[in-house]
């Protein structure tokens, strides 16, 4: 048997995904990170401005695993990543996606 799945229908799934994933959501200067307990870097980074677009820092491991988990090519789950964190942060206007292929590049800042 096979099902239709709307487009909202798959990001209300993907965002309940996400939701479930425990990310610890830290503001430091005007950067917000999305981590792991434990982690010393981010999946995501929302922070900075481009061209009148806010920027959105995603790690590629987390999009390879909501393109695994959900059969999505990594464009989709690129898009859906940052809708979710503009409906997480209750943020409006535009915003531009960046994958990121080093973790190491999502850093979070020190306490110091």
């Amino acid at each position: 048997m096979k099902y239709l799945i709307t487009e909202s229908q798959l990001d209300k799934v993907i965002f309940r995904y996400l939701d479930s994933q425990d990310f610890n959501i830290t503001k430091t200067g005007a950067s917000i990170y999305f981590s792991y307990p434990e982690d010393e870097s981010a999946q995501i980074q929302y922070g900075g401005n481009h061209s009148n677009n806010e920027l959105c820092f995603i790690y590629k491991g987390l999009i390879e695993s909501v393109s695994s988990f959900f059969s999505l090519n990594s464009y989709q789950s690129t898009r859906i990543v940052g809708q979710w964190v503009k409906k997480t942060l209750n943020l409006e206007g535009q915003m531009s996606n960046k994958i990121m292929s080093s973790q190491w590049s999502l850093k979070l800042p020190s306490e110091d």
